[in-house]
Parts: structure tokens; sequence; C-alpha cells
């Protein structure tokens, strides 16, 4: 069958991997080595000159790794992939591959706060500026561009508040302007998805995350929609910046793809009956969650994502310290500040992810110190909205205990 006629469901498993080139084995070899051998020096010089295709060193290309970035390739709609040693080193490649001293980058307002930190080092050390908005038009989008704009880089789902950005939207100025396009897709997986099909230049991945499953891998991915462009990426950023994957951890991402597709079906059915518990509960104050109906952003969901996904993010009655009792109070459910795992994991962004954004632009961001964000795990739905009753009723009685005093 052609690939191109596959579902994704397949592609997953099968893409750009033929077991006859390597002797019949069923699962991809790791090729777990540092450089490889020339039959010659003049093959050797062919290589290095770039006039003969072939492997040189693992940090220029390995088998391993390359096969990963093809799977991505083509679950992302994409030209070509890159594979890195975590998600922060593939945002900040493709950073550094389209800024320069004087640029401006124009962001979504709530970002992931290394990426935030990030930005501030830039500033700080090449005067590339940056601006945080919340892109809810066309117009306020046009209006926050300067003359040195040079990209617009987008989290949507937002990072905690999942606060949605219309990509539509974000692409149709971006080309009116010349400027190019980069999304962060970590929390809605290519399963969910795809926003190279609505006109993104480039997207990228905290491998980490959902590509991986299940928690015993750091990584980030590049996918583009110029194939000539990321293989410039490779050959120069890339490589000269030294943030690639090992073999190893392409070979544990590999494995852990194969099943992305039912583990987000069953991600996403968790999260939607924990959201019709949290509804009920008297403490929980607002829910953020993009195919909630009650979501104002509902549409904007429904109309470049295939569901939800995994991550539910809630305020709590109490402030701090109710939400904060509430983490204390679970058993089952772990604090942790990782997502897209098998367990089922949560965490306080304003004082963990967050906390290095300072306290009047994270409240500008909508993340208070009574919101906590919810990965939904892979366990049975009914033991962790048990886990999440027991520890509300704690915080229900820790609270009626200090009101009455």
């Amino acid at each position: 069958m052609k690939e191109k006629s596959l579902h994704e469901d397949t592609v997953v498993v099968h893409t750009g991997y033929d077991a006859k080139s390597h002797h019949g084995s069923l699962t991809v070899p790791l090729y777990q080595t540092s450089t490889f051998s020339f039959e010659t020096a003049e093959q050797g010089e062919s290589r290095f000159a770039g006039d003969e295709a072939g492997l040189i060193y693992s940090r220029l290309g390995n088998p391993t790794v390359q096969l990963l970035e093809e799977r991505m390739t083509a679950l992302e709609k994409g030209k070509g992939a890159l594979a890195f040693g975590s998600g922060m080193a593939a945002v900040s490649s493709i950073l550094v591959h389209l800024t320069k001293t004087g640029d401006h980058i124009l962001c979504s307002r709530g970002i992931y706060g290394c990426t935030f930190g990030l930005l501030g080092m830039l500033e700080e050390k090449y005067n590339i500026t940056h601006d945080l908005i919340q892109m809810g038009t066309e117009e306020e989008i046009e209006r926050a561009i300067k003359p040195e704009t040079v990209c617009i880089y987008v989290e949507t789902p937002i990072n905690p508040t999942m606060e949605l950005v219309d990509l539509q939207a974000v692409v149709n100025v971006a080309k009116r302007h010349g400027l190019r396009v980069v999304v962060d897709n970590t929390f809605s997986s290519p399963y969910l998805q795809k926003p190279i099909t609505l006109g993104v230049d480039f997207v990228l991945h905290s491998a980490t995350k959902y590509i991986n499953g299940h928690g015993d891998v750091i990584a980030g991915l590049l996918i583009g929609n110029d194939k000539d462009e990321m293989e410039e990426i490779r050959v120069s950023v890339q490589k000269d910046y030294g943030g690639i994957i090992s073999p190893f951890d392409a070979w544990l991402l590999l494995r852990g793809i194969k099943t992305l597709p039912i583990r987000m079906e069953r991600h996403t059915s968790n999260a939607e009956k924990i959201i019709a518990f949290l509804k009920q509960q008297p403490l929980v104050e607002k829910i953020y969650y993009p195919f909630d109906v009650d979501n104002p952003q509902y549409s904007i969901a429904k109309k470049q994502m295939r569901a939800g996904g995994g991550l539910i993010s809630f305020t709590m009655k109490g402030g701090k310290k109710g939400a904060q009792k509430l983490l204390n109070s679970l058993s089952l459910i772990k604090i942790a500040v990782s997502l897209g795992d098998a367990e089922t994991l949560i965490q306080h962004p304003a004082t963990m992810t967050h906390s290095v954004v300072p306290h009047d632009e994270r409240i500008s961001m909508g993340i208070t110190d009574s919101l906590l964000r919810l990965s939904v795990g892979l366990e049975h739905a009914d033991d962790l909205i048990a886990d999440l009753n027991q520890a509300l009723k704690k915080v229900e009685q820790s609270l009626r205990k200090e009101n009455a005093n």
C-alpha cells in the first residue's frame, strides 16, 4: 500500500521502516553508535563535502533518529523534521534560526515558563525583543506587529490556562506581512491538531510528553513545511549548537509513538469524565478545557482540534492554600510537573512551571495562585475521580475549620 493512503493509526507503526533492510527485525534497530566508518578516504571526503549521501557521525545523522524524524514528518503533514535532546533545544534552535540582533518576536500571551525565560535571555543578551498578546482577533495581531517583527510564536492550547489561539487567523496575518509562524503543539500532539495543514511554517513538541507517553525520555521535535529549510537548520543551528537527541531516546520515542492514537483517545475520554465530576464540586471555581461546551472558545477548538486532549486546568476556592491542600491530599494522583504520561499528574503552575514569570505578568496570563493543572493519565477514570473526591472533602474540612476559627 502507498504510505500516503495510510491512516495515521497505521503511520505511527509502519512509516519509514522496511524490515527487509534490517535482517527482518520487526522492531526498529537501535544504532547506538557515535560514528560511522568509511570504505575509503575518498568516500569520507565526499560525504563531508556533501557530494555523497551517507552517515558520518551521530550528531549529524543516525538511522534510528532519522526514522523518528520521518515518522513525525508524516504525522504532522510536514516536509521535514529534526529531533532534539529536549523540547527547549527545539524552541531555542528555531528561534535562533529565524532571528538576528534587533528583531522582534510576537508571542501568544501564555507560554511555557522556560520559553518565557529564553525570550528574556534573547532580549537581554542580543536585543531580540518580544511582546505577549492575547491574539484574540486578526486586528489585535495586526496592531502588535512592528517593522522589526520576523515571526509569530504561538502555544495553543496555552500552558497552563488552556486558552486557545485561532491558528487560521494568525496565518492570515502572517502571510500579509511576510512573517513566519511557529506553533508549540505539545499539548495537543499531532493526533489532535495539525497546524502545518493550516499554513503554519514550523511545529514543535516537547516529545517528553505525549509523543513518548511513558515518562522516561527528555526530547524535542521540530517539524517544518519546507524540506530544504529543515536541512539548512540541521547542518547549521542543530549541528553547531549540538542539541541533538541520543539514538536510544529516539528508539524509545519510536516505541512510544506506536500507541499515540489509542493513548490520546483514553486521555481524552478520562478527561471528559473528570470534567463532568469537577463541574459538580462546590470548591471548584472555574474549569479550563478546549472541548468544554461552556468554554467561550469552544468554536475555535472544534475548528482546529479533533478532541480536547488530556489536560485540564481549574481553580480552587481557598486560593493558594486551598490549591496546595488539594495537592497534598491526593493519593493516586502524583504531584509532578510533566504531562502526557500513563500516570495522572497534577501541579501548581504559579509556584512550579511558571514560577520564573514575574507575578504581575503571571496574573495577566491568567495564572493565579488558585490555578491547578491536571494531566489526566490512562488509569480507570473511576479511580481518578475517587481520589479527587476524597481530596476535595479534605480541603472542604480544612476550610470549614479555618472559617470556624
